[in-house]
């Protein structure tokens, strides 16, 4: 596994874990756990396709992760607001921001 893969993937899933005391303050811990742990599951498929994305340009220049962060942010936290019958705006834009830290943390320091 590419060291960039090895980043992107464990800010996801250190990610996941703020996703999970978000939602958890917000719909309760107490019987959802299976709801819960698919919230941190996205944030790491997250990280894993970020980590994979390591050659795609969005944009020229220093800040390409940027675009490329928001843009898989979207894609992926998308399918989450979709599962959620839209009802999770909030887990859909920190989504979108969590992307970027990703793709930050994995281009900076691959």
């Amino acid at each position: 596994m590419s060291k960039r893969l090895t980043i992107a993937v464990l800010t996801g899933a250190g990610l996941g874990i703020f996703c999970i005391i978000g939602i958890g303050f917000r719909v309760g811990f107490t019987d959802n756990g299976l709801f819960l742990a698919s919230a941190w599951f996205n944030r790491v498929i997250m990280g894993l396709m970020i980590g994979l994305a390591g050659g795609i340009k969005i944009s020229g220049g220093k800040f390409n992760w940027l675009g490329r962060g928001a843009l898989f942010g979207v894609l992926v936290s998308f399918a989450w607001f979709l599962d959620t019958g839209f009802r999770d705006f909030m887990g859909f834009l920190a989504g979108i921001g969590y992307g970027i830290i990703i793709d930050w943390a994995a281009s900076r320091y691959a």
